[in-house]
């Protein structure tokens, strides 16, 4: 509101339409009521959304297949409401709950309200279940030290992957991603791994930062990521990367199609189809869309692949654990490409550039420098994490000697290494 208040509205309508029609799928048995309650909000809150967010995308496409200037669609310009991605799906899913009994409706606006815009989360998520985070708005909250200590830990983390890594990072790609005829062959390459650990730890730095202030609070929300660079195959690859958003989708969308209990191909449809539109969630451009088909079409490969008897010489190959997780990064980091591309011809320009190797690669020296130093402190955490099985220096309570000069390191690492100018998170466009 204090940045636009025209677009509170927005956010009460879509609060308020999905918190009366939840109670009256709830007081109603009869089932065609039910649904028109439930397609009722779920088509008001999309409406919202799709106007804002791609209806300049789908006229611009439409009008250039129009011949006749007369019935072009007017374009209009309007700036895209914070957060409104993240809260439409919140909306959605818990009327969908409620009219499949997974909960009970919430009968207490306030407390719905507050559920919809807790600031942690507003702006970039994580994307909350209403059965995980409802309920904690019931208890009464306390100030405890162990809860200020251990949200410190996650915040600090945090910053430190938004501050030392992503915005560091981001002045090598952005100088080469937005000059595209400039450079060749490895630069590509190393902007594009590069970019792979900025936008990484520029959303999982906000998630993280998140996770920590509602703990101060004592609410928790949920693990948005897992390590997700430290995956095995493409499948578990979407288990660790916006948790939120990818469990969404497997459930609202995936599962509708028919998840896995229809034949081969329609299966591997529902596959395509769920990542489009996963892509598409993310903006009103084809880079997004290809974005999406690409990982699409990685969990159909990989899953052709699952099924025949004879592994092929790539596969026993990839038994070493290592050399499956540089494949799937280098996988990943190839679909970024389209991700990060300004347009799907800068994504071709840079497909063909990146064939042409040479050795005249464009350096930064100072950034690249400090960001392979942050990038290794990081990797060296996710290593150690993962052979325990858990963030334990960040989940145990207590605070030991090598923790305490771990999280100093991180502090004084931010404010000799952290960029302070670096703009905002990558997701608040989304």
């Amino acid at each position: 509101m204090s940045w636009n208040y025209n677009y509170l509205v927005l956010i009460l309508f879509t609060t308020l339409i999905s918190f009366f029609a939840a109670i009256q799928i709830e007081n109603t048995s009869e089932k065609y009521i039910q649904k028109r309650y439930l397609y009722g909000s779920i088509l008001s809150s999309l409406s919202v959304l799709f106007f804002f967010k791609y209806y300049n995308f789908f006229s611009i496409n439409l009008n250039s297949t129009l011949l006749s200037k007369s019935s072009q669609f007017p374009l209009i310009e309007w700036l895209l409401p914070v957060g409104i991605s993240f809260y439409t799906f919140e909306t959605l899913s818990y009327t969908i709950d409620v009219y499949h009994h997974k909960l009970k409706a919430e009968r207490n606006i306030g407390i719905y309200a507050l559920f919809i815009a807790f600031f942690p989360k507003l702006v970039a998520g994580p994307i909350e279940r209403s059965e995980n985070l409802l309920p904690q708005f019931r208890k009464v909250q306390q100030f405890k030290a162990t809860n200020f200590i251990q949200g410190s830990k996650y915040i600090i983390l945090g910053f430190f992957m938004k501050l030392v890594i992503a915005d560091r990072l981001s002045l090598y790609v952005d100088s080469v991603y937005n000059n595209v005829n400039s450079h060749h062959g490895l630069t590509m390459w190393l902007a594009t791994f590069c970019f792979s650990f900025q936008i990484l730890c520029d959303f999982a730095g906000y998630s993280t930062i998140a996770k920590g202030i509602a703990k101060w609070f004592d609410f928790d929300l949920m693990l948005n990521f897992n390590r997700p660079y430290m995956a095995l195959s493409f499948t578990d690859f979407w288990k660790r990367w916006h948790i939120s958003l990818s469990s969404w989708f497997r459930d609202y969308v995936y599962i509708p199609l028919g998840g896995n209990k229809v034949r081969v191909s329609r299966r591997y449809l529902n596959l395509l189809i769920t990542f489009v539109i996963s892509g598409l969630w993310h903006g009103a451009n084809w880079t997004f869309l290809l974005w999406g088909g690409l990982h699409g079409l990685y969990l159909i490969i990989e899953n052709l692949l699952k099924n025949k008897k004879k592994k092929s010489l790539l596969e026993k190959h990839l038994s070493l654990r290592i050399l499956k997780r540089m494949f799937i990064f280098i996988a990943v980091s190839f679909a970024w490409i389209f991700f990060r591309s300004n347009s799907v011809s800068d994504a071709i320009i840079i497909l063909k550039k990146a064939v042409q190797i040479d050795n005249n690669v464009f350096l930064d020296p100072k950034t690249l420098f400090y960001g392979f130093i942050a990038i290794s402190i990081l990797v060296v955490l996710d290593v150690f994490a993962e052979r325990k099985g858990n963030d334990n220096f960040l989940q145990n309570e207590k605070c030991s000697f090598g923790i305490i000069t771990l999280f100093v390191a991180l502090v004084l690492a931010i404010f000799y290494m952290g960029v302070f100018d670096g703009g905002q998170f990558i997701y608040f466009q989304f």
